[in-house]
């Protein structure tokens, strides 16, 4: 039997990698030098064959999936996110503790857009439900952190909280990081604030009245982009003034 290791992941990536493909997505997630993704590189393997690479992998222990987060090569990474969060779905609340822990000790490595999305509500997020205040207050921290991608975690976690109804955590976040100055973290905060509204209107419609003339127009457009047209204008004219 092959052994299941780091490198036979990294094998099966590569076998499945396309020169033409990496290029789109070095494009896409904007690696040239400036940009928010500059170093980042890619092989080229599309996310549903990463997830099918994942589930034959999805035992793989916790030193090697570090392996695999601490290389340069983009879908490597990602795929190590995939497996954690699959293992992070099935396992008992010790088990859980152990992948969390492992997740924060190596989230310097979640550091792309996609990754961040791929893992912060499915484990981070999921891990936090229920916990006290004192627990929550990781998200707090990353949310100030000079680090975009920790600030995205800290936002992106709280969809779990949405999930299960509660809003609280997801509008204390999205008030916090309306200043924020890129454009990545508009999006997600509007991102936010449109699941907050298909659970709760009524707490969406009050941050709006409150917030909406100073909000970026970005995270205004995404938070609402599901309101009828004459709503959205009313609140696009409220931000122009």
């Amino acid at each position: 039997m092959a052994l299941k290791n780091s490198r036979a992941v990294i094998r099966d990536l590569a076998s499945l990698s396309s020169s033409e493909r990496a290029r789109s997505s070095m494009r896409f997630f904007k690696t040239s030098e400036g940009q928010y993704g500059y170093g980042d590189t890619f092989i080229g393997v599309s996310v549903p064959e990463q997830r099918i690479v994942a589930k034959r992998y999805v035992s793989l222990e916790l030193p090697e999936l570090a392996k695999l987060l601490a290389s340069k090569i983009h879908e490597h990474r990602l795929t190590a996110l995939i497996i954690l969060c699959m293992q992070f779905a099935s396992a008992d609340s010790l088990r859980r503790d152990q992948l969390v822990k492992f997740y924060l000790q190596h989230i310097d490595r979640v550091n792309n857009w996609d990754l961040v999305d791929s893992s912060a509500s499915q484990i981070l997020g999921m891990y936090l439900i229920g916990k006290s205040q004192r627990d929550c207050k990781i998200l707090e921290k990353l949310s100030v952190s000079h680090n975009i991608w920790h600030r995205r975690i800290a936002i992106i976690a709280t969809h779990a909280f949405i999930r299960q109804g509660d809003v609280g955590d997801a509008l204390k976040l999205s008030e916090m990081l309306l200043s924020d100055g890129h454009d990545l973290m508009h999006k997600a905060v509007g991102w936010t604030l449109r699941e907050v509204g298909k659970r709760s209107l009524p707490d969406l419609e009050a941050f709006l009245h409150k917030h909406a003339a100073q909000m970026p127009r970005t995270a205004l457009r995404y938070t609402i982009e599901r309101f009828p047209e004459s709503v959205r204008k009313a609140y696009l004219k409220i931000r122009k003034q």
